[in-house]
């Protein structure tokens, strides 16, 4: 005998609770009152006849049951996620729509996406420009390069590169700067933000006093920005691989010394799990791996 399937709604309902272990979640991700969430829940509770959560006082908690009824719920949701997925790309030429910071647009993704382009010409990529962390469910973002650990919960993160942080400047700007010494003579160009402290690491992996970084700077919230003084001889910038090696490589601007600090947060292709392996993010993600691993010179 066949068991009968329950409510559509309440699987909906009962898989988004346990994956955020909260009604109130999981309505404004279903876009309904956390009331219904919870009417939902109890309707599909009835039909199936066990209880799936405990309700405790400080919050929610899945019951043995709804541990082993779990993975199978959401197991089948993924496919369903998934055969959609494949399905409309397969009507016709699929949208791929990246979320990303603008520097690492500007100065990374952009010049490398025609031959993403030439291979893949059935994509039509879509480029979002952003600071924050994107909804995937709700912001049309089909996959992010964030930078941080790789530890965002609940979705997957693909390794891309790490920086190298260190100074950079323009051809003529380094024939002065034959020592780090030489560098207290000269504007230090920065970028706010998270990165804000890479000279103070860098001068200091250089042995040179902490002074040197309070002279006279220049800084950007941008890292085009920052990257494009140095370029047009405004001072001496610290640069991060990511963002100055095409520079480096067509000689608009010079590395002038040999020291390197290795960064220990990293890029990451981030993208939900239900859609990860599509066609069109399998595909970006093989081809970004690729050109990441040929970023350093």
């Amino acid at each position: 005998m066949t068991a009968r399937l329950p409510s559509l709604n309440g699987l909906r309902a009962f898989e988004a609770a346990a994956r955020h272990m909260s009604f109130t979640t999981a309505a404004t991700e279903l876009n309904v009152t956390q009331t219904a969430i919870s009417h939902q829940i109890r309707r599909l509770e009835a039909e199936l006849g066990v209880a799936l959560f405990l309700r405790l006082k400080d919050g929610l908690a899945l019951s043995e049951d709804g541990q082993a009824y779990l993975p199978g719920v959401r197991s089948a949701f993924q496919a369903l996620r998934h055969s959609t997925q494949q399905l409309l790309e397969s009507r016709g030429p699929s949208v791929l729509t990246i979320s990303t910071l603008v520097s690492v647009a500007s100065k990374w993704l952009l010049p490398r996406l025609p031959a993403f382009q030439q291979a893949f010409p059935d994509i039509d990529v879509r480029i979002s420009a952003a600071t924050d962390l994107v909804d995937f469910r709700r912001g049309g973002i089909d996959a992010a390069i964030r930078y941080g650990r790789g530890d965002w919960k609940g979705l997957r993160a693909d390794f891309l590169m790490a920086d190298e942080v260190f100074p950079v400047c323009s051809p003529a700007l380094a024939t002065t700067l034959h020592t780090p010494e030489n560098l207290a003579s000269h504007t230090l160009v920065q970028v706010s933000g998270v990165t804000a402290s890479d000279w103070q690491a860098w001068l200091n992996a250089a042995g040179q006093p902490a002074q040197l970084a309070d002279g006279a700077k220049l800084t950007f919230d941008l890292a085009m920005m920052a990257v494009q003084a140095a370029i047009d001889g405004q001072g001496v910038c610290i640069g991060r691989s990511t963002y100055v090696n095409d520079d480096l490589r067509a000689g608009r601007l010079v590395a002038p010394f040999d020291l390197r600090l290795q960064d220990d947060l990293g890029f990451y292709l981030v993208t939900p799990h239900e859609t990860a392996d599509s066609t069109k993010i399998s595909a970006f993600r093989k081809w970004l791996v690729a050109a990441a691993r040929d970023t350093f010179v």
